[in-house]
């Protein structure tokens, strides 16, 4: 009777809180979130909590056993998990500004962990199988706590690791038994081909600091950060009375699919699109094609070439106009001849560059009809710099207490700044000061802040400064440089709402890395550099994108260094239509024919993302699989949301093969569409979007390497 009385004094007390529009009611010990299309039920009882079901509707496979222990952490090195002990507090309601809607369980601690609080937040979203989780620790203990190996979700799934495959690295490689994932896993898939269905791991969490893991112990499925003991170990000191929270996780469950990436190009798209929150989807102004003048120019450039080039650039049809390294000096080498590498810190505009300041510079980008870009390194500074001479404490030291830089293996003069320190206010003033006085509209912020893409040496990363005020040590400088380098991003953007953030994957710290958490603050990446001859470059970057773009939106993936003045360079621009058209070169080379040429497709470009809005939108096409040389491949950007259409890029890339059959799925099945190709718009076919997704179309290419580009339009009755 005593425990009947309880559950309803209980059920009394949470009612309130949680609606049915909400996706979660509590009835008893029992909390269920449901949005009508996943379902997932969790038990908070005797001490612990764990998830019971985990469903697709319609199917009764269960996702998740309810022996698994919901998350785990190591506390002052003490295990806690969800069986650890745990008293309710209480369900309330949970939600964000992005449509998610859920509960959040608030747990207090007991025995070993007593004044250690939990939130578990779980969110939902409407008509997707996406279920996001998140954690907070509200430290009471009256002590400081040690945080570690943090896994925020952690699952049993509920088919053996025997019939099924890991997905990883971007979802695309497959991986038998035991899988550790790194920073290259934001997303990861494991799929059972006895069940026909499988379930995706999303990890928000920063760079090297990601970790996701399958059957490690017996079919488990872990989401979180990195373990103590691993190469870069999350680490986290929360004082009494402050707390801690995690970053997101997701998981999709799914049903019915061969492999994964049918729920990568629908379920896991629309939901990244729609609600993960990432910069590219909320930024007003979103550009269709840059120029960069990198190649071949490096840091050998004036105002005179920079009008000259931005001039040949508008006639081209370009958007943006980026000025790369070497624009700027320190104070210490002003009026010397040094490189643009050991001239960062102080971002003084170069006088013999730039006599009369970069502003006349900016004005003619302007009038030219471009937004103007800088480059700069967002944690470096020479030992030359008036900033390092002022603050040299801000400096990211080794353990012997030495500045160092942790972009290189030595030899150069160049210093990496922590942003555990009050650097960050520092560069925050420097960018702020150049988009307002000067009228900057687009940012590449580049080097390494926490861990470099060129240096194997794991110990070399990090700050293990003890005087630093937002770290204690190198384990925790790692979480508290990404977390603060995003505060800054996110800083910027508030008072510059428009400002275009290129955070480079140098910056994130591997190579050609890019992740949620990185896009959830900066609109893009610039991925790589790629300069072979065609067709060699632009296969890669094909090769590339079609890597990455399964997790990561394809608008946000900038690869470098293809030019315009190559001979073949519009067949490497359709290419580069698939991702985000980075283009470089010497313009001063261009005959008239070529600059117009160039600017028919430029128009294209933007004729087709004012109609279609393609750029947030990307998709595999069926029977095409990873450009391969010898074959064909192909992508299209349907937009789903509108189904009014898009573009599709077919290519040859050496098949003896002279012709393909397209299928294009994505669109409304009983109207018609007119399939056009580019840039003239010459009619090729009408079909209805079924037949466009089960007949196809013909596509015939009489040269080995070789490409078009069509656009679908809806045609309007």
């Amino acid at each position: 009777m005593k425990k009947i009385l309880w559950c309803l004094s209980v059920l009394s007390l949470f009612a309130p809180y949680l609606k049915a529009q909400d996706f979660a009611t509590w009835r008893n010990n029992s909390l269920t979130l449901t949005n009508g299309v996943v379902t997932r039920e969790i038990i908070v009882a005797n001490g612990s909590i764990h998830t019971k079901s985990l469903k697709i509707k319609g199917n009764d496979l269960n996702f998740d056993s309810s022996e698994s222990k919901e998350f785990s952490l190591e506390i002052d090195g003490k295990i806690c998990d969800g069986e650890s002990g745990w008293n309710l507090i209480s369900y309330v309601s949970a939600s964000d500004t992005r449509k998610g809607k859920g509960a959040t369980v608030k747990l207090q601690g007991s025995n070993g962990f007593a004044g250690i609080e939990a939130d578990i937040t779980y969110l939902l979203y409407p008509e997707l199988p996406v279920i996001r989780k998140q954690i907070k620790l509200l430290n009471n203990s009256g002590k400081e706590i040690r945080i570690e190996s943090f896994d925020v979700e952690k699952l049993i799934l509920g088919f053996s690791f025997v019939e099924a495959v890991t997905y990883a690295n971007y979802g695309r490689q497959k991986h038998l038994s035991t899988y550790v994932g790194d920073w290259d896993d934001p997303v990861i898939a494991v799929h059972s081909y006895s069940q026909n269905a499988g379930i995706l791991l999303g990890n928000e969490s920063p760079g090297v600091l990601k970790r996701s893991a399958y059957n490690t112990g017996y079919n488990n499925a872990d989401i979180g950060l990195t373990h103590k003991g691993e190469n870069y170990p999350f680490r986290k000191y929360i004082k009494s009375g402050e707390s801690w929270t995690t970053p997101q996780v997701f998981v999709i469950p799914y049903t019915d699919s061969a492999d994964p990436w049918k729920i990568m190009n629908t379920s896991l798209a629309d939901f990244v699109r729609r609600h993960m929150g990432l910069r590219i989807n909320e930024i007003g102004k979103r550009p269709t094609i840059m120029y960069n003048n990198y190649v071949p120019f490096n840091d050998n450039f004036k105002d005179t070439l920079l009008v000259t080039l931005s001039n040949l650039a508008s006639e081209c049809g370009i958007k943006q106009f980026e000025i790369d390294c070497g624009w700027h000096t320190s104070e210490g080498n002003t009026g010397k001849s040094v490189s643009w590498i050991e001239n960062t810190g102080d971002w003084i505009p170069d006088d013999a560059k730039f006599p009369n300041g970069l502003k006349p510079v900016f004005d003619t980008i302007r009038r030219n009809g471009m937004e103007p870009g800088l480059w700069i390194s967002v944690g470096s500074s020479s030992g030359k710099s008036k900033v390092f001479h002022d603050h040299p404490e801000w400096a990211v030291r080794n353990e012997k207490g030495v500045p160092v830089d942790l972009h290189t293996t030595g030899g150069i003069d160049l210093n990496t700044m922590c942003f555990g320190t009050e650097w960050t206010g520092y560069i925050k003033k420097k960018i702020l000061d150049l988009v307002k006085n000067e009228g900057l509209g687009f940012v590449k912020l580049d080097l390494t802040v926490a861990t470099s893409a060129y240096v194997t040496d794991y110990k070399k990363s990090g700050c293990s400064a003890k005087d630093h005020p937002y770290h204690k040590d190198r384990e925790e400088s790692l979480i508290v440089i990404y977390e603060r380098l995003f505060q800054l991003f996110d800083d910027l953007h508030a008072e510059a709402p428009n400002l275009y953030i290129d955070c480079t994957f140098e910056t994130a710290g591997k190579l050609q890395l890019i992740d949620y958490a990185f896009c959830e603050h900066a609109e893009g990446n610039w991925l790589t550099n790629i300069g072979e001859s065609y067709p060699v470059g632009a296969f890669r970057i094909r090769n590339l994108t079609w890597w990455k773009s399964p997790a990561i939106p394809a608008t946000s993936l900038i690869i470098g260094n293809l030019q315009m003045d190559s001979p073949e360079f519009i067949q490497e621009l359709k290419t580069l239509i698939g991702s985000f058209p980075i283009v470089l070169g010497d313009l001063r080379k261009l005959s008239a024919e070529k600059k117009v040429e160039i600017r028919q497709w430029t128009d294209w470009i933007s004729a087709m993302q004012k109609k279609y809005n393609y750029d947030l939108f990307r998709q595999d096409l069926p029977s095409f699989g990873e450009p391969t040389v010898g074959s064909w491949d192909a992508w299209s950007r349907i937009n789903t949301d509108t189904q009014e259409g898009g573009i599709v890029g077919i290519f040859r890339e050496g098949s003896l093969d002279d012709q393909r059959t397209v299928s294009v799925p994505g669109l409304t099945r009983n109207k018609r569409y007119r399939v056009k190709q580019a840039p003239l718009g010459e009619k090729v076919i009408e079909m209805t979007g079924s037949d466009l997704e089960e007949a196809g179309f013909r596509v015939k290419m009489e040269k080995k390497y070789d490409s078009k580009l069509f656009e679908i339009e809806l045609i309007r009755e």
